[in-house]
């Protein structure tokens, strides 16, 4: 139980680093876009923000996919 907080906690606190990190560089991002969801169209993003936060949320589901699906220990 204490190996799994161990992971959760890194994996939480390792992308929040890449979360700030992803907003301090793109302060100079002159290339926007929208994001069209299924009714509505979000406002104008940088596009890297759109990739970063793509990535980083991957990044999350990804390492709860692996802590539930996880080889347990015996």
């Amino acid at each position: 139980m204490v190996i799994l907080l161990k992971k959760i906690s890194f994996s939480i606190l390792f992308n929040s680093s890449l979360f700030l990190l992803l907003i301090i560089g793109i302060q100079n991002s002159s290339k926007k876009s929208r994001v069209n969801l299924m009714t509505n169209q979000t406002l104008s993003l940088p596009i890297s923000f759109i990739i970063g936060t793509s990535f980083i949320s991957g990044s999350i589901v990804g390492s709860f996919v692996f802590f539930k699906f996880g080889i347990e220990d015996k």
